[in-house]
């Protein structure tokens, strides 16, 4: 295990290292060609970036290698890399770039037209599978590490700019610098046993903190290899996990769940990989995963804020995600005044018998990592009160410590492993013209997380037409892959309370068991049919065959 305080010097090391490092498809880089290739991407930045402004990059990119190429030209550089979410569209991509005040942004050409019509203003952009980039690139083939900085380097030097969404607003950007990170990195490669002939199999996104503090870090700190699949694809999985000796990967959301319905064979235990480590896989789908792949899943619990973090320990309950990890003082609190809140008790089956006074706010109550948002000083400030560090997310916590997650204090919604506000999609669909008034909450998954559910209130005498409902929709620029409702209940007037918000508490707990028509998106293709008696049966069963409660 390389002990150091930097990212910078982890990459540093690789220099004379001629192992295999990383692997993308037919193309091997040793360790040596990774930082001699970083070097020179830290001097073409060091030129590129404009003098007084932040030393700021984004990163729009699939799995390919010039995004971990980039990362560790940014950690020589002393430069930080923000993370650009590709399922963002229109207004609100623009948004993220120029918040982060990026005055490069790397990206490649299946991206282009995301690009198209956007207002950058001042910023370059490089597109990285052409000609013209490997021209701009080509002089400064000869840099070495260190040759090229753009600021002083250290453990508080910024690293990355990772996206986070809230309950209401535009997403914030978590700050991660490179004492954090390599500190991340070495924590888990110890924690897991990472070997340098290791090769970790990275097939979530890297614009997602995921990736790159769960898995390209570690693989940096003990100098394993990387595999990159560009996006995540269930049927390729095993096929590239053997093809690459792949012995580890990070999942997030529906992927072990896409993993498990596709086809068994014969040779699903013939393979190298020997853990997976991530969230919302859930307690049963972990035991079929094991069951049919031979491979051990381990959840936990942390964000790219680090204000928090849940380790796996040996005896955790079904169900359970871990313990508080080293260092941190996690309690379970009421929300407004603080207080501790008491033990989960459990009855048959581990049913929670005391959810009303067990389940609470996740606080950390000891020195947190969180090193802020950038440029938000009222997130932080929300973040950081009392002098605790406050999750946003509820947990209950048995007798013997461990915590099981609960749900979110807030509208957020998470689906697929992306957090949503439902503020943004209830703007959106108040554009509809048919629309008087939408409300935009979660509901369950059946497997994991949360699916996107809409009650809408039409003008009146106006009937609710799926397909010009589809239509507007799809013709909406700044609705995000995963921002489309699931579920649309049409309801003659929005329930309010007493003080004319609308009342979602009501509309989560009826979901879309209601005595209003309710539009269903069976196949996830934006073509919705109304959910009858029958389609009712299925989804119930679905919900049952997973555990998951409605």
């Amino acid at each position: 295990m390389r002990s150091t305080g930097t990212v910078a010097e982890l990459v540093q090391h690789q220099w004379g290292d001629h192992r295999p490092a990383l692997k993308h498809g037919p193309t091997v880089l040793t360790h040596h060609q990774v930082v001699e290739g970083a070097a020179a991407r830290a001097a073409l930045l060091a030129d590129l970036l404009p003098r007084g402004g932040e030393p700021h990059l984004g990163v729009l990119l699939d799995n390919t290698p010039e995004f971990p190429l980039w990362l560790s030209a940014a950690a020589l550089a002393g430069a930080a890399v923000a993370g650009i979410n590709p399922t963002r569209r229109g207004p609100e991509l623009a948004r993220d770039i120029l918040h982060t005040e990026a005055a490069v942004l790397i990206t490649e050409r299946a991206h282009l037209p995301l690009l198209a019509d956007l207002e950058l203003p001042g910023v370059r952009v490089l597109v990285t599978d052409t000609e013209a980039y490997a021209a701009l690139l080509a002089p400064y083939a000869g840099a070495r590490p260190g040759d090229a900085r753009l600021a002083p380097v250290g453990p508080g030097s910024r690293m990355l700019l990772y996206f986070t969404s809230g309950s209401t607003g535009a997403p914030k950007a978590a700050i991660c610098t490179q004492g954090r990170l390599a500190g991340a990195g070495a924590s888990l490669a110890g924690h897991f046993g990472v070997r340098p002939t290791d090769t970790h199999y990275i097939c979530m996104p890297m614009f997602h903190g995921n990736a790159v503090l769960a898995d390209w870090a570690p693989a940096l700190a003990a100098g394993a290899a990387i595999a990159l699949r560009p996006r995540f694809s269930a049927s390729a999985f095993l096929d590239d996990v053997r093809g690459y000796g792949a012995t580890y990967f990070t999942y997030v959301g529906r992927a072990v769940q896409y993993l498990l319905a596709t086809p068994e064979r014969p040779d699903d235990r013939d393979h190298p990989l020997r853990l997976g480590f991530g969230t919302e896989a859930g307690a049963v789908d972990a035991a079929r995963f094991r069951e049919r792949f031979g491979v051990r899943l381990v959840e936990g619990y942390g964000s790219s804020e680090g204000g928090a973090a849940i380790q796996h320990a040996p005896g955790t309950p079904p169900g359970a995600i871990g313990r508080a990890a080293p260092g941190d003082d996690l309690a379970v609190v009421d929300p407004e005044s603080g207080e501790e809140r008491p033990p989960a008790r459990f009855g048959p089956g581990g049913r929670l018998l005391n959810g009303d006074e067990a389940i609470g706010e996740l606080v950390n109550r000891g020195p947190t990592p969180f090193e802020g948002y950038w440029r938000n000083p009222a997130a932080d400030a929300e973040r950081a009160r009392r002098g605790w560090y406050w999750t946003g997310d509820l947990f209950y916590r048995d007798a013997d410590g461990f915590l099981y997650f609960a749900g979110r204090t807030d509208d957020r919604l998470r689906v697929d492993s992306e957090n949503l506000a439902a503020a943004t999609i209830e703007n959106i669909l108040a554009r509809w013209e048919e629309s008087a008034a939408a409300a935009v909450y979660a509901v369950p998954d059946p497997v994991t997380g949360d699916q996107v559910m809409a009650a809408l209130a039409l003008r009146a005498g106006e009937p609710f037409d799926p397909a010009a409902f589809a239509a507007f929709l799809s013709a909406q620029p700044d609705l995000g892959t995963k921002m489309a409702p699931r579920f649309v209940r049409i309801l003659d007037r929005m329930p309010v309370t007493a003080t004319n918000k609308i009342h979602r508490v009501a509309l989560r707990r009826e979901g879309f068991r209601c005595p209003d028509p309710v539009w269903w998106d069976r196949d996830g293709d934006g073509a919705c049919v109304l959910l009858d008696a029958e389609g009712l049966t299925g989804l119930l069963e679905q919900y049952e065959e997973h555990g998951r409660a409605l």
